[in-house]
Formats: C-alpha cells, sequence, structure tokens
C-alpha cells in the first residue's frame, strides 16, 4: 500500500494545523475585536512555524515579520483608535445565527474532506528541489513570472497610503 504512514513530523504538522485551524475559528467566534484580533495573531505564528516544519524558512520569516508584525499591530491599533466594543445586538437577533453558522461550517468542512481525504491516502512524498524557499528563487519568480501582479500590488499600496494621508489630513 502507497500511503501516509504515521511519523512524528506528521503529527507535529497535524497538531500545528489543527491549532491554526482552531485560532482561526476563534477569529470568527469572538465577538470582542481585541480577543479575535489576538487570535489571528496566534493563527499567524502557528502558519509561520508550519512553513518552517515545512523547509519554507523565508515565507516563514516574512509571515512573522509582515503579517504578525506589521499587520496586525495596525490592526490592533486601529481597533483601540475606533474603541470598538463588543456588539450591542439583542439576544433574539442572534438565535438562530449560531446554529446555522456551525451546521454550514460542518457541511463545508465534510465537503472539503470529502475532496481532500481521497487523494491523501495515495500521496507519495515528493522531493523538494534544492531551490525550493530560498530568497534567489523567490526574487527570481516575483520579477518574472508575477512582475504584473507585483506592480499591480504595489500601485494599490501607493493609493492606500496616499488615501490614509488625505483622510488623515481633512481630519487634522
Amino acid at each position: 500500500m502507497n500511503g501516509i504512514h504515521p511519523t512524528p513530523e506528521l503529527a507535529l504538522v497535524a497538531g500545528l494545523a489543527g491549532m491554526a485551524a482552531l485560532c482561526a475559528v476563534g477569529v470568527v467566534a469572538f465577538s470582542n475585536a481585541i480577543r479575535s484580533a489576538l487570535c489571528l495573531v496566534m493563527n499567524f505564528f502557528l502558519l509561520a512555524v508550519l512553513y518552517f516544519t515545512l523547509g519554507a524558512e523565508t515565507v516563514g520569516i516574512t509571515q512573522v515579520v509582515v503579517y504578525t508584525g506589521a499587520i496586525m499591530v495596525l490592526f490592533l491599533f486601529v481597533i483601540m483608535l475606533l474603541n470598538i466594543g463588543s456588539p450591542s445586538a439583542t439576544r433574539e437577533e442572534q438565535d438562530w445565527k449560531r446554529p446555522v453558522g456551525i451546521l454550514l461550517g460542518m457541511a463545508l468542512f465534510v465537503l472539503v474532506g470529502s475532496q481532500i481525504l481521497p487523494g491523501l491516502i495515495s500521496v507519495t512524498q515528493p522531493g523538494t528541489p534544492d531551490v525550493y524557499g530560498q530568497p534567489q528563487s523567490i526574487g527570481r519568480a516575483i520579477f518574472s513570472l508575477y512582475v504584473v501582479p507585483f506592480e499591480a500590488v504595489s500601485v494599490l499600496l501607493m493609493v492606500g497610503i496616499v488615501g490614509s494621508i488625505l483622510l488623515a489630513k481633512r481630519k487634522f
């Protein structure tokens, strides 16, 4: 039989992926914005650890620096600046949303699992190239294959910076 054999590495990756999934559920389950953002920070860290265990050190470092370090600090700063409290919806409005959300989540889990599980059973361990995850190969890919999307993201970031400067200038 040509399937996946249980190893300590597989248990580590499965455990990290499970914890990351629980943190992702925590992001949408908490009604408090700060707790939700902290679950997102934990999710980002767990994804970075997953990248490290899979041999993509550059992607893991980028995950920590860009997402956990910069984006989440921005999210928390905006949450504190806007003084977002817990939602003030009445209990009657919330009664039907939780069971429907749980049912839809379970249906999505079953659907995705039924598509992924048959492929996992018959998968063989592929070899990774020596340049996988190296900064040189990532740089070559970004500036050759993905130059148009890279420049589109650059323009989008520039528009966001100019827009935030204009909004801040009007306010003060």
